[in-house]
């Protein structure tokens, strides 16, 4: 049976967002519409926009629903100007000039929170910011519905989440935008989304990721996270005494409770994924955008690592399925090939 340790990827969906996204393909109407059908429609939207706003602890009015978290960057990010660092996805690095610093430890200090943006969590190392009162935008793709979320307490002035990040479907996210911020659509037409994002909504994609945010939220609030860091604790012990030298990444910093980026020198990050694959189990080389591109990880080569080490790594990122027989199973196989590496380079 195949193990499944590439949620920082994507997650697998949820059951309470497949029964609502079922429930929405049976609503025909536009939402756009005044009719009872249409009226119906916009409700859906309506009560995602809620849940979702709920989990973030932001308003209703303040979600903007995307295709996903790429276009929410664009979104907030275009035409600003903003600072950001090498650390930052791809998403975000594309509209930003890259130029603040990273330390060791993968943390990113700010002198100037509205001209910048600074990621939450990182996808590849796991590793959190600490988030300044009037930060323009944060990508919180990967901190939300793993740890608790405050948006109208932060200070931030916008936000870029995904559902397929915390078991919704893929191809919907939101731009969370604190109300009197200037906004400049990118995608014009009929007006939706209160001018901010034309076109017809994906109703049952919205749909899934309210049910998905609610669900998301009551796994916080009730510690199945901290269950999933105390596996994420046993995967790094267990693997510190296999003799390998391998680092853990991050592991000196506050991190997301699921991930753990393994650098193991001079063994290629991509053959570890497809050595591991073969044997059942899902991992990946870094941030699933960049995966399958022949280039070492930018995220550590900002933190200092050099060109050999940074491609030698790989991230193993848990869920709240996830078990202890499956951790023990990846140790006991991931140590046997390491051991045959070994032997291979000596």
């Amino acid at each position: 049976m195949r193990v499944y340790l590439d949620h920082n990827a994507t997650t697998p969906l949820r059951p309470e967002a497949r029964a609502a996204m079922t429930e929405a393909m049976d609503v025909a109407g536009n939402p756009s519409s005044v009719h009872a059908e249409g009226r119906a429609a916009k409700a859906l939207i309506e009560r995602a926009r809620a849940q979702i706003a709920t989990a973030l602890g932001a308003e209703d009015a303040d979600i903007v629903f995307t295709s996903g978290a790429t276009e929410a960057a664009a979104l907030a990010l275009g035409g600003r100007g903003l600072r950001g660092a090498a650390i930052e996805h791809d998403a975000v690095r594309s509209w930003v000039a890259e130029d603040l610093p990273v330390d060791a430890h993968g943390k990113v200090d700010l002198d100037d929170p509205a001209g910048c943006t600074l990621q939450s969590a990182n996808s590849e190392t796991g590793v959190l910011q600490s988030l300044p009162p009037g930060l323009a935008v944060s990508d919180m793709t990967q901190s939300f519905g793993k740890l608790p979320c405050d948006f109208a307490g932060s200070g931030l002035r916008m936000a870029l989440v995904s559902a397929h990040k915390l078991g919704g479907p893929k191809g919907v996210g939101a731009l969370v935008l604190r109300r009197g911020q200037e906004l400049q659509a990118q995608i014009r037409g009929g007006g939706q989304e209160m001018g901010r994002r034309s076109g017809t909504e994906n109703i049952v994609g919205i749909a899934g990721f309210g049910a998905a945010a609610e669900a998301a939220a009551a796994d916080v609030a009730a510690g199945r996270w901290e269950e999933v860091s105390q596996l994420r604790d046993l995967l790094e012990t267990s693997l510190a005494e296999s003799g390998s030298p391998t680092i853990f990444v991050g592991k000196d910093s506050a991190r997301l409770p699921n991930t753990s980026c393994l650098l193991t020198p001079g063994w290629k990050g991509e053959t570890q994924v497809m050595q591991m694959d073969l044997s059942g189990f899902a991992v990946s080389a870094g941030s699933a955008c960049s995966s399958g591109k022949v280039r070492a990880s930018a995220v550590l080569r900002a933190m200092g690592y050099d060109e050999i080490e940074a491609a030698s790594a790989i991230r193993v990122s848990l869920g709240p399925e996830t078990t202890r027989e499956e951790i023990l199973r990846f140790v006991e196989t991931w140590t046997a090939k390491y051991m045959k590496h070994a032997k291979r380079a000596a």
